[in-house]
């Protein structure tokens, strides 16, 4: 057969351990990944899988081998403004991002920096990821161009905003016509996929809302992406429009938006009523810690999501999260829980990171557990990257070196990133 083979220490967590328990984590010390075009054909350990593949050139990988991470929501328009002072939420989107985003009406400008965010997404180990653009239907263009020519599993789809400020706003009709073009220009190619993206209540009219509620029912393959309960100067302004919704959740619900393929950033402030109705919907909530806490949101609630037994994931949002390290944001997950006094164990963060908000983005048979079929994405993870890594995991036990991974790692922590089973980005000395 064609094909190769890495030999490394392997570790995944495909189900959630709230749900699976202990059994959800898989490791094998010394294991054996054997790829063949871009797909995972076996997986084991290395004494047993080796003398099967005798023809097979087998590497050795040095480190710790997990499935690339899967950034469940993320902007990559904010590139250039993160780490903009000052502002809480709604101020912050008026001072800072709309500002920036209306640069994207230039196709070259767009290009340039979808290049420079993919890029960085690999250098942070992140393989996949649901990605907000802008308004302008050039900006998901340039991110899709770019995430083709480097193999990416990339989820996005046209900003609908027609209540936007001038120059950063769309029509009814022309949103329509725009997100249609782009289903039909993207549709099946490479490894991408297409979202239906309302940018949040306050931005679209009730017209756009129901016409983005008719667009998803009318494409069963797409998925819906907005934001949901991020801030409570933004909760407030919901709840003045929309005085007879029962609460935030409500209003996306009453124009067909609340569906097992709706992706809801943040859920920071959620009422019961609106964690019971995303369960029994089947929606799931993107956690994105970094960014509630730099724009001053406050903290998720995990305990009360796993009452309600809710699907999450894990997004960096970029840029107002802080990081686009899925490991430091999966170590600002634990602190953000602790806040509430709820624990985040390790490896329930490791699987929130990957196979969750794969689960969450409806991939998870494709990527986010290194499983046999699954596409060969993953991230080599150095635990001696810095001296205070070095220190802190030497001899420690598997548990204690991928916490210390999250929270003292970041980027150093890469030492290599895979896209279907080749090389996509590697640390220079």
């Amino acid at each position: 057969m064609t094909g190769r083979a890495y030999r490394a220490e392997l570790l995944s967590v495909a189900h959630d351990p709230r749900d699976a328990g202990p059994e959800a984590v898989r490791h094998e010390p010394d294991g054996l990944l054997v790829i063949e075009d871009g797909i995972v054909i076996a997986r084991g350990a290395y004494a047993d899988l080796a003398p099967r593949y005798p023809g097979v050139p087998i590497e050795t990988l040095p480190g710790l081998v997990v499935p690339g991470f899967i950034d469940a929501h993320v902007h990559y328009p904010q590139t250039d403004r993160i780490a903009s002072h000052g502002e809480q939420l709604l101020d912050w989107l008026e001072k800072h991002i709309f500002p920036a985003e209306k640069a994207f009406v230039d196709k070259a400008h767009a290009d340039a920096v979808a290049a420079f965010f993919l890029d960085e997404l690999l250098r942070n180990g992140t393989t996949s990821a649901l990605v907000f653009p802008t308004v302008h239907e050039q900006s998901v263009d340039a991110l899709f161009e770019a995430a083709l020519s480097r193999r990416m599993r990339i989820v996005s789809g046209k900003v609908l905003m027609d209540l936007g400020p001038e120059g950063l706003n769309d029509t009814l009709p022309s949103g329509r016509a725009e997100s249609e073009a782009l289903i039909r220009r993207w549709k099946g190619r490479g490894r991408l996929g297409y979202a239906v993206t309302p940018r949040f209540a306050l931005a679209s009219s009730d017209e756009q809302l129901a016409d983005a509620g008719a667009l998803l029912a009318e494409h069963p393959e797409v998925l819906m992406h907005t934001h949901l309960s991020e801030n409570l100067h933004e909760i407030a302004a919901v709840a003045g429009r929309f005085p007879d919704s029962a609460d935030y959740l409500d209003v996306y619900d009453r124009f067909g938006l609340v569906t097992p393929r709706s992706v809801f950033a943040h859920g920071v402030h959620l009422s019961e009523r609106a964690c019971m109705r995303l369960h029994d919907s089947g929606a799931g909530v993107a956690v994105c810690p970094s960014s509630n806490l730099f724009l001053g949101s406050s903290h998720f609630n995990f305990g009360q999501a796993d009452r309600c037994s809710l699907r999450l994931g894990l997004g960096t949002d970029i840029g107002a999260g802080t990081s686009f390290s899925m490991l430091r944001t999966s170590g600002l997950a634990y602190q953000a829980a602790l806040a509430r006094e709820d624990r985040l164990d390790p490896f329930r963060a490791l699987y929130l990171a990957t196979a969750g908000s794969a689960a969450l983005l409806h991939i998870e048979d494709r990527v986010g557990g290194l499983e046999l079929g699954q596409e060969a994405d993953f991230a080599v993870l150095d635990c001696a990257a810095t001296p205070l890594l070095a220190r802190r995991t030497h001899e420690a036990d598997l548990a204690t070196r991928l916490f210390a991974l999250q929270i003292l790692g970041d980027d150093r922590a890469i030492a290599r990133t895979y896209v279907m089973g080749e090389c996509a980005w590697k640390r220079t000395p």
